[in-house]
């Protein structure tokens, strides 16, 4: 499974994530809107993920280890959050 929440409360991105994935994710940031992502791990992810991220608001820790993910998608999932 490439989402998953630790006991800490963190969600997890891990690998590829599939557009399976998003409905993982959403419901893990309902269940806590103020969980924090980690996608540290995260190789690629389909455009439902980041969908997700970016309509949620969830902080994100990164980058990315996906090279397309840290050029492209956190620049503009970072910007204007500090």
């Amino acid at each position: 499974m490439s989402v998953s929440r630790g006991g800490d409360g963190v969600i997890s991105l891990v690998g590829d994530c599939t557009a399976q994935d998003a409905e993982r994710l959403l419901t893990a940031l309902l269940d806590d809107r103020k969980a924090i992502v980690d996608w540290r791990a995260c190789d690629s992810a389909h455009t439902a993920v980041i969908q997700v991220l970016m309509a949620s608001g969830a902080v994100v820790e990164g980058p990315p280890r996906g090279w397309f993910l840290a050029q492209h998608v956190a620049p503009i999932l970072t910007q204007g959050r500090s």
